[in-house]
Formats: structure tokens, C-alpha cells, sequence
């Protein structure tokens, strides 16, 4: 089963690759800018959030300075994200904790780490669930963590990769099984493309997909035209 779910991922991800382009890994960045960046986009738009991460990096350039700084001018600075109230005192939190621990406010640490023991160690954090320690790994350090957000969520299912009416989070840890780790990177970012593009949710684009011929959603679909 592993192995024809694993063939169907790598003629789908040949399909986006086609349609959107290769996606390559972008260079090693800090890890703990790109949680800051992770936490402030959840539960808001792309705009948003980072409008607010450049507001918040023009206001205080560094992370020592967004720690000492009194939590409401912190919630002022990252408004346009929303929930302000929860971000603020969550990132202030991490923070926190990470110069207490390591003597610094750095997880460039993250990138010598194997997978697994990486993402372990995020998901300690409060805030940082499956999702956003995926964002961390895969686009600062490189390492093949697959993060299903909610297109990716949404895309999977109905490409019949994962169960209908499986959670997020698991089908995070399937999908983590499935797709090749050379791929990872591009297959997140296409899948996500192709949500927003095609694959909406309330409308999707069906005539218009290049991976119809692999999706189950759309099978049953033109089977009940018929």
C-alpha cells in the first residue's frame, strides 16, 4: 500500500513540478526568525502576516530587543496578524526560554540535528504545534519535514493520499512517511500553489487541473454526471 501511495505522490509532484516549477530549497536562514515568522502567520493571510513581521523588525531589530520590550508595544507592532493578545506574550515566551537555555537567542543549533530530535525539540515550545515545526525545519534548516497546512490539508484528502476526515496532524505524520525527502521541499510549495490557484475549496477549478486524472474527488465527481 506504502509503496503504490508513494508511486501515485511522485506522479503528482512530477505534475506540479511541470505546471509551476521545481522549487528549490531556499539556503539556510536562522530558525528563529523563521519561528517568529511561522507563529505570527498562524490563523491570518499572507499579507497580514508579513506586514507584520517586517513591523516588528523595524520596530525592534533584534530578538533581545523584542524580549525587553514591554508586552503591548510588542502586540502594537504585530497587530495586522491578528490575535496580537496571544502572539505577543507566545513569542516573548519562546524567546525567553531560548536565552535561558542557550545562552543566546539562536537556534542555529537546529541545523546540525537529525529530523526527528529537531522536531522534538520545537514542539516543546507553547504555540509550536506539528505544523509550524515543519515550516521551521523545511525552510530555514533544509531538512525534509512536510507541513500540511490547510490547502495542503485539504488537497491531500481529496487526492485520496490520506483518509477523508483525517486531522492536520495526522496526516502530517503520513505524509511524512510517503513523501520522498528530495521532494519534500517542492511538493509542499506546489500543493500549496495549486490550492490557491485550482484547488479551492468552496470552487475548485477542476477543468483547469493538471492532476485530475490522480484525484479521487474529482473521479467521483464525473462519475455522478454520468
Amino acid at each position: 500500500m506504502h509503496a503504490t501511495m508513494r508511486a501515485k505522490i511522485v506522479r503528482i509532484d512530477e505534475l506540479l513540478q511541470a505546471e509551476y516549477g521545481d522549487r528549490p530549497q531556499p539556503p539556510p536562514s536562522e530558525p528563529l526568525d523563521e519561528l517568529v515568522f511561522t507563529i505570527l502567520s498562524q490563523n491570518t493571510t499572507s499579507k497580514n502576516y508579513h506586514r507584520a513581521y517586517n513591523q516588528l523588525k523595524e520596530r525592534f531589530p533584534t530578538w533581545e530587543e523584542v524580549l525587553g520590550a514591554p508586552q503591548e508595544e510588542v502586540e502594537a507592532a504585530i497587530r495586522t496578524a491578528g490575535l496580537a493578545n496571544v502572539k505577543a506574550p507566545r513569542i516573548q515566551k519562546i524567546l525567553r526560554q531560548v536565552a535561558k537555555e542557550r545562552g543566546e537567542l539562536s537556534l542555529s543549533f537546529l541545523h546540525q540535528l537529525p529530523l526527528d530530535e529537531a522536531f522534538q525539540y520545537l514542539l516543546k515550545f507553547d504555540g509550536v504545534g506539528p505544523k509550524t515545526a515543519a515550516c521551521v525545519l523545511l525552510f530555514s534548516c533544509g531538512l525534509p519535514a512536510f507541513p500540511v497546512d490547510t490547502h495542503v490539508h485539504r488537497l491531500s484528502q481529496r487526492l485520496g493520499l490520506v483518509p477523508e476526515g483525517t486531522s492536520a496532524a495526522a496526516s502530517q505524520d503520513i505524509l511524512q512517511e510517503l513523501v520522498p525527502p528530495e521532494a519534500a521541499h517542492r511538493f509542499h510549495v506546489n500543493l500549496v500553489s495549486h490550492g490557491r490557484a485550482v484547488c479551492k475549496a468552496q470552487r475548485p477549478r477542476c477543468e483547469k487541473c493538471v492532476i485530475a486524472g490522480e484525484c479521487q474527488f474529482f473521479s467521483r465527481e464525473e462519475e455522478g454526471k454520468k
